[in-house]
């Protein structure tokens, strides 16, 4: 009996170990090169598949780039639009690519960047497949304040996006008192997001009703969400929001990937789980907003790009720079098609990501439901 005692001691794990007394997650398999300093202040893991897989993609997005610039009515050589970007071209080439092409294409890049890499924080921070801006109710949101400004106070565009961008907010403080505060669940979560979304979608209608004849076709057609007559102000407006919101997402990726972890893992690891949640909500809320204000609800491409850049890493972090590319490459290849395939119609970008991604959407939850069930 003695002996079968000491079995059992010896056999029970120390208790000093975390696991003991922190439901801990599974540990990330963490592969790739290290680099380091000389110094070893500095290092940086680098992934061979991912590095792979970033390469394709910019390799790919700027084909797509050069078929937009050179193909269409108009055909141009690759010499003559790189003159016409230089400022060396002729008069119809300048027209056509400064002032046609380029500021649609640099819209498309930015807004596809920022509604991928929104997508990708929120469903990194609520651990949830669902979890975009589209589907919780942000967009929405985002689409209500700018439709006050355009239906009610008449603004212009520099007022549209900051009536977005406090749409946006209102509605992830809206969502975080309803939900976050209680933690985080991502079946609430969802459902919670989509009777939000429906909720702002009756208020648009409502909104839409009020306004004037014109007032109510531009509204219409801004809801259905656009990159045609997207000009230099429009390029201006969303790129200098990626441009200050991208880095700080980049730079926020670290934490986000401990967030992810689990709360209790991430405070282990020093991690301010609050001040890093909120922070990476706003810059998520913020990338939807202008995104939402220049060219209109985009949908899906929050949703799909960042689970399409992590099945094509197969990472488990969040991968906010695969993401970034692959929402930039969806939307302008998107927006190519529309304008070759369906020409002289001028079909909006937004009926073919909501047309391909509700099949995406299909998909994917019947892969959630059959993996439920197993």
């Amino acid at each position: 009996m003695s002996a079968v005692r000491e079995v059992r001691a010896s056999d029970t794990p120390a208790p000093d170990k975390v696991s003991d007394f922190v439901d801990v997650p599974k540990p990330r398999v963490v592969s790739g090169l290290v680099i380091r300093t000389r110094t070893g202040r500095l290092s940086l893991r680098v992934q061979g598949r991912a590095v792979a897989v970033t390469a394709a993609l910019l390799v790919t997005l700027t084909t797509v780039m050069g078929i937009t610039l050179t193909t269409g009515d108009f055909e141009l050589s690759i010499g003559e639009v790189l003159q016409a970007l230089a400022g060396n071209g002729s008069g119809g080439a300048d027209f056509i690519v400064n002032t046609l092409r380029m500021p649609r294409l640099l819209t498309a890049l930015c807004v596809g960047a920022a509604l991928a890499v929104s997508g990708a924080i929120l469903q990194s921070l609520t651990r949830n497949s669902l979890g975009s801006p589209d589907i919780i109710g942000f967009t929405n949101g985002s689409a209500t304040g700018a439709l006050i400004v355009i239906v009610v106070l008449h603004g212009s565009m520099t007022q549209i996006a900051l009536g977005a961008l406090i749409g946006g907010l209102a509605t992830a403080a809206a969502v975080y008192l309803l939900v976050f505060g209680a933690g985080m669940h991502g079946f609430r979560l969802v459902v919670m997001g989509i009777g939000l979304s429906a909720l702002l979608l009756a208020v648009n209608s409502y909104l839409i009703t009020r306004a004037s004849w014109q007032e109510a076709l531009e509204a219409q057609a801004w809801l259905i969400g656009s990159l045609g007559n997207r000009g230099w102000d429009h390029a201006a407006a969303v790129g200098i929001a990626v441009a200050i919101l991208l880095p700080f997402a980049f730079g926020l990726a670290g934490r986000l990937s401990m967030v992810e972890m689990g709360d209790d893992t991430a405070t282990a690891l020093g991690v301010n789980v609050a001040g890093s949640r909120l922070a990476l909500l706003f810059i998520s809320v913020a990338l939807a907003a202008f995104a939402t204000a220049v060219t209109g609800p985009i949908w899906f491409i929050a949703l799909a790009a960042p689970q399409l850049a992590r099945r094509l890493i197969r990472s488990s972090g969040p991968a906010l720079v695969p993401a970034a590319l692959m929402g930039a490459l969806l939307l302008a290849g998107s927006d190519l098609a529309v304008q070759r395939i369906f020409s002289p119609a001028l079909l909006p970008v937004g009926t073919a990501t909501g047309t391909i991604g509700g099949l995406y959407l299909i998909w994917l939850l019947v892969t959630e439901s059959r993996k439920s069930r197993a």
